[in-house]
């Protein structure tokens, strides 16, 4: 995952793509500030790939929550350039599972943990981010999760 970020930053370089620049450089630092909060809890293990997926997937989430606040305030060019950033960001991500896909698999989960009230939520969510790490959005698959064990 690393290397292939290097090779797109190189490849955005130069192909004079700022946008593009600008935002895997912000890719890659979050990966290194990871890296060197591992390493201060006393981990010399670089950040696993799973661990970038959820970089990214941060990053996506805190780029449409900025996104809707530029559109509030009126400040549409900034709304773009951060739907421009979350265009970016999905390449590197999995392909993400449809709606229907997602309740397939969250009713699947649930019947299978055989969780019956919402105090079994957390061993569903934690089944699903194991399986579905950088292919869902697990705040609506928590709000379906929720809706199915009655909360």
């Amino acid at each position: 995952m690393r290397d292939r970020l290097k090779e797109m930053l190189t490849t955005a370089m130069k192909a004079g793509d700022k946008r593009r620049v600008g935002t895997i450089r912000l890719i890659l630092a979050a990966i290194k500030d990871r890296d060197i909060a591992n390493r201060s809890d006393g981990s010399a293990d670089l950040v696993s790939d799973e661990e970038i997926l959820a970089i990214l997937q941060k990053m996506v989430k805190q780029r449409r929550e900025s996104m809707v606040l530029y559109e509030e305030g009126g400040r549409l060019e900034l709304a773009a350039q951060e739907e421009e950033e979350i265009a970016i960001i999905q390449e590197f991500l999995p392909q993400q599972i449809s709606a229907e896909e997602m309740k397939a698999a969250v009713d699947a989960v649930v019947a299978e943990t055989g969780a019956a009230s919402l105090k079994d939520m957390g061993g569903v969510m934690a089944v699903l981010k194991e399986r579905f790490a950088g292919q869902m959005d697990f705040a609506k698959a928590a709000s379906q999760v929720k809706g199915l064990l009655g909360g």
